[in-house]
């Protein structure tokens, strides 16, 4: 007997990889619809719930996203105090919003009921990333309930690796690929993009973003299967969204015209911001003190309304955008670097009304980031933090911590950045980027990047490239088929249009890219368009950076710390560490450094990090000491250990002690060492031999100039510390 009745679909991958298996039925019937998703080892539950009614005076979608990865899903128990799955990572959150960015666009304008979606990882193949996949069990869920939706849609990440397209690739195939995106769509429309690239161009872009569509309509095509199996065609109806014609046609009379010579003056954010509410409070005014909560909530509404077609119209039917530019043209730019003095790299970056000020800090292997989560575990070298106070807006809010939007910034400018980092075996250095947003309308995210650029070069971090990064908008008017791309978006474009798409590179081509779509449909040729926009509007800005900094500075700062990165054979970590760590504690304390050693390949990695250059050089050379093989022919300077009557016994390097013969000390005879060494003593010798039992034969006299031939000693003479030869044998 059983009690559930699990219903299933499978999506075939192709090209052996596993396929993917949407099953519903079977777990958390209770929530409004829910999907396992199963790829190889890897199991995902995705759960719905949405509120039958919507609150009173709500005009938006009350939607809360949250992907959590279960510790017991790769075997691992959680690190910490309390031992148990803590609050969101960074790594959590950033799938939250992948999933939270593409579905919310694809939900009834009209609908405001809450709405919770929860996607859990459960289980766990280590070599199948699970982000490539949440999207789509949440899609799968919300498509066997009865949540109205204008969906389905999927997420696939799409690299090219080895000059092939490939979806979804195995972790272990990453480390090949030249671009990277996560793409989101439904079955007729991209609705959100976000990745990385190795400087790719425009026509790439567009083409990998393409091939991921094509896997992203099979994946759609088995949830409509999936609903249809559970009979969850019929979705509930709903009414959250009161109407009051009359009232809609009089603000819009009365305000239309005054919002759009507004909006056409050209003014800065605050002063439209204040004319603008001056208009609305004359018409709230005007519909009394006795008026009704529903009738204020739908006059703010009506007249929010009437911003969003008068803002949309001039552009559309003027090209004039509310600062007075064309839709092409980039705002003022102005920057500086070396603003603070203390840091290791400091830049300010101003563009219109948007400003960064962001610091370099350049740190030691133990300043690395530990990551530790259930599916990414690991260390991280290079941070990128951004901060977005109240101030910066001219609001008062709580100052609680970063939230989901800091940190999905922080990543998009952090992987931008991450393209055109030195290999690790020039950087030895972690570095911390830190961006203050001082001033925001419009795309700090950006200014984030072009600061980080000019801080990392101000630190003399050697940049492969200058990086830049413009936000890209759209206006579009569905009826007529009207549309205006714009350049360097401001926040009122941002909220009022229909696409914010988020471009940074260098000069030869794309190195990251964030996308969101507010409109189904966004044609090729729209897209092509913007992304060429998008390189003239990043030239542009990149050359105004390099009247301020054009590369980066040929030494760090004078102040900070000083690095050495050595790689030693695996033979010699336990000379360098010494028992019980004493050698390098001796090291660290006599030179005031700070030394790790960690075994890569092999091989030991050794970092010499230390406030100066000095210190950095006293320690690299006794390391040097400790692992240096002697070589016949060499010369070194040694110290005398111990005397004997044939000779002495000298360390030519730390631990390693060859045999100077009385013999070798002069070309002169001598009886004896007394009055010419002692112990402690210091000689320079050269190494003669070194023989199958590693013993070494050490010379002095091989590094004397060699005495006439009537100078010589009289080698014929009795030596009393060598035997003599063929001694007769007694009669």
């Amino acid at each position: 007997m059983s009690y559930y009745n699990e219903k299933k679909v499978t999506i075939e991958m192709g090209d052996g990889v596993p396929p993917i298996e949407l099953s519903t039925g079977k777990l958390a019937k209770q929530a409004d619809g829910s999907v396992v998703l199963k790829q190889g080892e890897t199991m995902l539950l995705a759960t719905v719930v949405s509120a039958k009614e919507a609150k009173p005076g709500v005009d938006f979608l009350p939607l809360s996203v949250d992907y959590q990865e279960k510790y017991a899903a790769t075997g691992r128990i959680p690190g910490g105090f309390l031992r148990r799955e803590a609050k969101l990572s960074d790594y959590e959150i950033l799938i939250s919003r992948l999933i939270d960015r593409a579905l919310r666009p694809l939900f009834p304008e009209t609908y405001h009921a809450d709405t919770q979606v929860m996607v859990w990882l459960i289980s766990s193949d280590k070599d199948i990333m699970p982000d490539a996949l949440a999207g789509l069990a949440a899609s799968a869920a919300i498509a066997v309930s009865d949540i109205p939706f204008n969906g389905p849609i999927s997420e696939v990440r799409v690299a090219k690796i080895d000059g092939k397209l490939v979806i979804n690739p195995r972790l272990s195939e990453l480390g090949n690929s030249t671009l990277e995106f996560i793409v989101a769509g439904s079955a007729s429309d991209i609705v959100m993009v976000e990745g990385e690239a190795k400087e790719i161009s425009e026509a790439e872009m567009v083409e990998a973003i393409a091939f991921a569509h094509e896997a992203i309509k099979k994946q759609v095509a088995a949830q409509v299967e999936l609903a249809k199996l559970v009979g969850a065609e019929q979705k509930r109806e709903f009414n959250h969204e009161p109407s009051n014609p009359e009232l809609e046609k009089a603000i819009y009379d009365a305000a239309y015209d005054r919002v759009y010579a507004i909006a056409k003056s050209g003014t800065s954010k605050h002063e439209r911001a204040e004319k603008f509410a001056a208009i609305e409070e004359e018409i709230i005014a005007s519909l009394g003190e006795e008026v009704d909560e529903e009738t204020l909530f739908l006059a703010k509404k009506y007249y929010h309304d009437v911003q969003y077609h008068a803002v949309r119209n001039l552009i559309l039917d003027e090209g004039i955008r509310l600062d007075g530019r064309d839709v092409r043209t980039v705002r003022p730019i102005w920057s500086e670097v070396d603003y603070l003095p203390a840091a290791h790299g400091s830049a300010i970056f101003t563009r219109g009304e948007t400003q960064s000020l962001t610091s370099v800090t350049l740190g030691a292997k133990d300043d690395e980031q530990m990551i530790d989560g259930a599916f990414i575990h690991g260390y991280n070298k290079f941070i990128l933090h951004y901060n977005f106070p109240s101030f910066s807006t001219g609001e008062v809010r709580p100052n609680r911590g970063p939230g989901r939007r800091e940190i999905g910034h922080g990543n998009l400018a952090m992987r931008s950045l991450k393209q055109v980092l030195p290999p690790d075996s020039e950087n030895p250095y972690t570095i911390r980027v830190v961006s203050d947003i001082l001033e925001s309308n419009g795309s700090s995210s950006m200014a984030t990047v072009c600061a980080g650029t000019l801080a990392l070069m101000d630190a003399g971090v050697k940049l492969k490239a200058p990086v830049s990064g413009i936000a890209m908008g759209l206006i579009t008017d569905e009826k007529t088929g009207r549309y205006a791309i714009l350049s360097d978006i401001l926040g009122d474009e941002d909220h009022l249009g229909d696409m914010d798409f988020k471009v940074t590179g260098t000069e030869k081509g794309i190195v990251g890219c964030q996308m969101d779509l507010k409109i189904n449909g966004l044609k090729w040729e729209v897209l092509t368009q913007a992304l060429e926009q998008a390189r003239e509007a990043r030239l542009h800005i990149l050359n105004e950076m390099k009247k301020t900094i054009a590369e980066p500075r040929p030494d760090y700062k004078p102040h900070a710390p000083r690095i050495m990165q050595m790689i030693i054979d695996r033979e010699f970590i336990g000379a360098v560490i010494g028992p019980g760590g004493k050698i390098i504690q001796e090291l660290q304390r006599e030179t005031g450094t700070s030394i790790s050693i960690e075994e890569v390949d092999n091989k030991g990695i050794v970092q010499i990090f230390a406030a100066n250059k000095e210190g950095v050089d006293a320690a690299a050379k006794r390391i040097k000491a400790i692992v240096a093989k002697p070589e016949v022919g060499e010369t070194y300077e040694g110290k005398v250990k111990s005397i004997m009557a044939f000779g002495a016994f000298v360390e030519i390097l730390p631990g390693k002690d060859g045999l100077l013969h009385i013999s070798e000390v002069d070309w002169k005879r001598l009886e004896s060492l007394d009055g010419i060494y002692k112990e402690g003593d210091t000689v320079t010798v050269k190494l003669l031999d070194i023989d199958k039992q590693g013993k070494m034969k050490l010379s002095r006299k091989a590094l004397l100039p060699r005495p006439p031939k009537e100078e010589r000693p009289n080698n014929n003479k009795p030596n009393p510390h060598r035997p003599a030869k063929n001694p007769k044998k007694a009669d």
